[in-house]
């Protein structure tokens, strides 16, 4: 038997971050008829900042959320734990998308960064946060002097970033496959994604929200000059509602067509022992990816596991599934396996133990969607696109700030009043998705260049690169 497919011979399907001895008892759902002034139906990222956030601005307003399973469950308790400021998905796509606003959006951020690593300070969340910074690295020669001009870049705008040539990269982590590498050292790193929730779950009780969990919304309406919200246990009357349910199923039609599930794979190593440690290096922590257009994304645990995810194991399903059914493709796993040992080939005999999966929500525009409906209402933020452990807290402020909690000057912003392109409808979802794919692959392996698909795309800004 190969390696690579010896060492998944073991692993638990389950996610690594759900794992742990502390992960709280779910709350009872909901079985009756009830009332709030706000309810936020999602408990991810989104939902959790939303209901926290809520209630530092109006302490006294009661706040309901509702979670169709657990809170973490969702995407949120599936993330590598990366955490950037990035709220545009990078400069090139924020100065198409919302022309003159890329510093703000920076800007915006950055205050952001700060403020999500303040409030764990304040709450006492332990997230097991670690602010080292984030590496990106060559592992083709076409990615060489595009990741020298972005550092050139960066340098020149005052960012702290570090440059490694091959030699320097493989003494700071030793893999055959780096050519190059860009450690940007502000507002970059890694966290625990389940304990981020599960902190900001107790928080929020102890403000007085409610939690219903394994309550799943079934639909929604007007109520007079509110809202009725449905589920199985019983109806919600309240005021306004904050949409936190990402690419899963929601009620609102504007929602569903903004937002596509992307599925992606993620498995962990074993604790690495001192010598496996030492044979690769890695001294700085922080979190890894190379450049490909289906890059790797990677990291050190708490207990010094690498988590390994992305690459060509990436993949939409036809019908926007969200489904069980594809979450645990043995083949899937198998390429992440292969690639890990080409990365790092010392690490031979190193067993995953873990291996899970999750949805991507990506939007037509490759960062945050938000929304408003019902005269004000009803309000939302979806599509992060990979951004959501640190985009979210800010998709949270612009929810909430659309329904008239405290609204600032934010909203005034194209990143906030430009309305995103809906996804098409299948068959074309499928068709465009997969080729744009398929292309990204193909062009990884062909010195970069984009074949007519991508091009088309690329003038499209729908092409992915930034």
């Amino acid at each position: 038997m190969e390696p690579y497919l010896k060492a998944l011979v073991e692993t638990k399907y389950c996610p690594l971050w759900h794992d742990q001895d502390n992960k709280p008892t779910p709350h009872p759902s909901l079985t009756e008829d009830t009332k709030c002034q706000l309810l936020i139906v999602g408990g991810g990222f989104t939902g959790l900042w939303a209901a926290l956030q809520a209630k530092e601005r109006v302490p006294d307003l009661d706040v309901i959320l509702i979670e169709s399973t657990f809170i973490a469950d969702g995407a949120s308790g599936r993330t590598g734990g990366i955490f950037e400021a990035d709220l545009g998905h990078g400069d090139i796509n924020s100065d198409y998308h919302f022309p003159g606003e890329a510093d703000r959006i920076d800007e915006l951020g950055c205050i952001n960064f700060d403020e999500f690593v303040a409030s764990l300070d304040k709450y006492h969340i332990e997230a097991r946060f670690e602010g080292v910074g984030h590496m990106q690295v060559a592992t083709r020669k076409h990615h060489i002097t595009p990741l020298r001009k972005r550092y050139e870049a960066e340098k020149k705008s005052g960012s702290n970033v570090i440059w490694h040539d091959q030699e320097n990269i493989r003494k700071k982590i030793n893999s055959p496959t780096y050519l190059a590498g860009v450690h940007y050292r502000d507002r970059c790193g890694i966290l625990d994604p389940t304990q981020l929730c599960w902190g900001l779950k107790k928080t929020i009780l102890s403000l007085g929200v409610k939690i219903y969990e394994h309550t799943p919304l079934t639909a929604i309406s007007p109520q007079g000059t509110g809202m009725k919200a449905i589920s199985p246990g019983g109806s919600i009357n309240c005021e306004k509602v904050l949409m936190a349910t990402n690419a899963f199923r929601n009620p609102l039609s504007q929602i569903q067509k903004s937002t596509i599930p992307v599925w992606d794979y993620q498995m962990a190593t074993e604790p690495l022992n001192k010598t496996q440690l030492d044979s690769v290096g890695w001294k700085n922590r922080h979190s890894m990816a190379d450049r490909d257009n289906m890059f790797h994304y990677y990291r050190l645990t708490h207990d010094n596991r690498i988590t390994w995810g992305g690459g060509g194991s990436v993949c939409y399903y036809y019908g926007s599934r969200t489904d069980q059914g594809v979450a645990d493709p043995q083949i899937r796993f198998e390429r992440l396996s292969k690639s890990f040992f080409n990365t790092f080939p010392q690490l031979e005999g190193v067993r995953f133990t873990h291996r899970w999966s999750g949805i991507i929500a990506s939007s037509t525009r490759f960062c945050m969607v938000p929304g408003v409906a019902f005269d004000g209402r009803v309000s939302w933020a979806v599509g992060y696109t990979g951004l959501g452990v640190g985009a979210s807290r800010f998709g949270a402020r612009i929810g909430l700030e659309l329904l008239g909690y405290q609204p600032s000057d934010i909203l005034n912003l194209q990143f906030v009043q430009k309305k995103a392109m809906n996804w098409p409808p299948e068959p074309f979802r499928w068709f465009g998705v997969t080729m744009s794919r398929h292309g990204m692959s193909k062009a990884d392996v062909n010195n970069g260049k984009r074949g007519p698909w991508l091009k088309l795309m690329d003038r499209l800004n729908l092409g992915f690169a930034c």
